[in-house]
């Protein structure tokens, strides 16, 4: 999933002297991440990152075992002597997961999630300074009239929790979660009779803001990885990534928090009023349509809509794999890929603006 940042009171963008001395550098920065690190590495060559060590890969499907002894109760139920698995009575109103490092609360009848927040519990890879920081205000979806009806099934083991529920004409949500305090930590996966897209509306909390990465910026169209033999021809592989836009999520009441969200089979709606301040001083049609603390997502029928935190925040990756079922976790890339920060002080020119808008919302749903 991801990991978070003890970033540095510096702005810099990353430099290196001459073309040739700085394809060379880029490229043994890549080799070199195992041997060095990716604090160590990046430090070489003037990027902000976060010092601490990377984890496993995006979705919620792993992290750090230092930033995860956490454990969830949930209706009564708690994973964190003995496992749980079975099923519960379903709620009439909203609910609360309760873990050591994030919380949050979910509506039983649509499994919207409101209020994730992380609680500030001590770890080492604690991106929150120690105070309790709401990330998302909502992530809501948009069932068209369906509603969750069955008992709802549950799974608690150590920090791990897996929430499942069912409902008509075929309609079922499940969210997984990991009690961890950062990584790939949190996942919803919709699934219709119809086979149709669900649309899900991310709502970021209050001093937390989409942002436009400079760090990305400054390294559009390279190629980076272990495997990477040029930085301006890769060749292109699993290890050998090249450089595009990232809009990542950013907090003024935590500097060192750092996310992204995380989809996979699912498409970002174009919300057209959002962002012209902001892009027509760059001009970049990633980044003009995508509002400061706001983002519409149609989601395929068994695809994923979920966010990593901390270095897989940042990390030059390849996108996530097509998959609806059975989906296998990624292969772990530890120490392979490149790592490009993010500023440790976000420039207000990066930050995407409006905050929010109805565009969007109302858009035809997007085809399977």
């Amino acid at each position: 999933m991801a990991r978070s940042k003890a970033a540095s009171a510096s702005g810099k963008r990353g430099q290196v002297g001459r073309p040739g001395r700085r394809k060379a550098f880029l490229m043994r920065l890549s080799r070199d991440r195992t041997r060095l690190g990716p604090s160590a590495a990046a430090a070489a060559v003037g990027i902000l990152i976060p010092l601490v060590s990377p984890v496993g890969p995006p979705a919620a499907q792993a992290a750090s075992s230092r930033f995860c002894d956490g454990s969830y109760t949930v209706l009564g139920k708690t994973g964190s002597d003995i496992r749980f698995r079975g099923t519960v009575p379903a709620p009439a109103s909203r609910f609360l997961v309760q873990g050591k490092y994030t919380r949050f609360e979910i509506d039983p009848t649509t499994f919207a999630v409101y209020n994730y927040t992380f609680t500030g519990a001590r770890n080492e890879g604690d991106m929150t300074g120690g105070r309790p920081t709401p990330v998302y205000a909502g992530k809501v979806p948009d069932h068209r009239g369906l509603t969750l009806t069955s008992a709802i099934s549950l799974e608690l083991r150590d920090e791990d929790m897996t929430i499942t529920r069912t409902g008509t004409n075929g309609l079922s949500m499940k969210i997984q979660a990991k009690d961890c305090a950062q990584g790939g930590i949190f996942q919803m996966e919709p699934r219709r009779g119809d086979g149709t897209r669900t649309r899900i509306v991310h709502q970021l909390a209050d001093d937390v803001f989409y942002f436009d990465n400079s760090n990305f910026r400054a390294h559009l169209g390279e190629f980076l990885g272990s495997e990477c033999q040029d930085v301006q021809t890769g060749p292109a592989s699993t290890f050998c990534v090249r450089v595009t836009p990232r809009v990542n999520i950013a907090s003024d009441a935590a500097p060192k928090l750092i996310l992204r969200d995380s989809a996979q089979v699912a498409t970002r709606i174009r919300q057209t009023s959002c962002g012209p301040d902001f892009t027509n001083t760059l001009g970049l049609a990633e980044t003009q349509d995508h509002c400061g603390a706001m983002s519409v997502w149609d989601v395929a029928s068994g695809g994923r809509m979920g966010m990593v935190t901390g270095e897989d925040a940042t990390e030059v990756a390849n996108p996530p794999t097509t998959c609806t079922t059975d989906c296998q976790a990624e292969n772990q890339v530890r120490g392979r890929l490149a790592n490009l920060g993010f500023p440790a002080l976000v420039p207000t020119t990066s930050r995407l603006t409006p905050r929010s808008s109805t565009d969007g919302l109302s858009a035809p749903l997007t085809a399977p």
